[in-house]
């Protein structure tokens, strides 16, 4: 059977880019410049592998995970950062967070990029970060509504 269908190329979107203030529970999808207030290592372990090889450790078998308090000039935000990602958010740095999502941690707004998304670092931007409105203050409280 032969196949007269047009293919079609799938242009690329322009990204949105947000503002940390507009960022919302439970949501994702995120493309937002900010920079890096303070990192701080919350997690670092190691497992052992189930060879006994005296080789060094692979990438996989160790996991950092370090909070970072990211912000732009609207809020800021808790920024959870994994393995690799953590050597990028140093403090003073300006990144872009393509496809982040903001994940609930004990009730408070947790902003995180897995592997769908990506961390660049770019050029120092020129705005003057918001300190203290920080949105991993606020606490969050899930309420199931029954309609009737």
């Amino acid at each position: 059977m032969a196949s007269n269908a047009t293919t079609t190329t799938t242009t690329k979107r322009k990204p949105v880019f947000v503002k940390v203030e507009q960022l919302k529970p439970v949501t994702s999808g995120h493309t937002l410049v900010v920079k890096v207030v303070s990192s701080k290592s919350v997690l670092q372990k190691t497992r052992s592998s189930s060879s006994s090889s005296s080789s060094s450790l692979d990438a996989r078998s160790s996991t950092r995970i370090a909070e970072c308090l990211v912000a732009d000039e609207t809020a800021s935000i808790l920024f959870t950062a994994r393995n690799q990602q953590i050597d990028l958010m140093q403090p003073g740095a300006t990144v872009i967070l393509r496809n982040a999502k903001i994940d609930m941690f004990k009730g408070s707004m947790r902003l995180a990029v897995d592997k769908w998304g990506r961390v660049e670092v770019t050029e120092p931007a020129s705005f003057e970060v918001k300190e203290d409105n920080n949105l991993s203050l606020v606490e969050y409280e899930l309420v199931n509504v029954v309609e009737e």
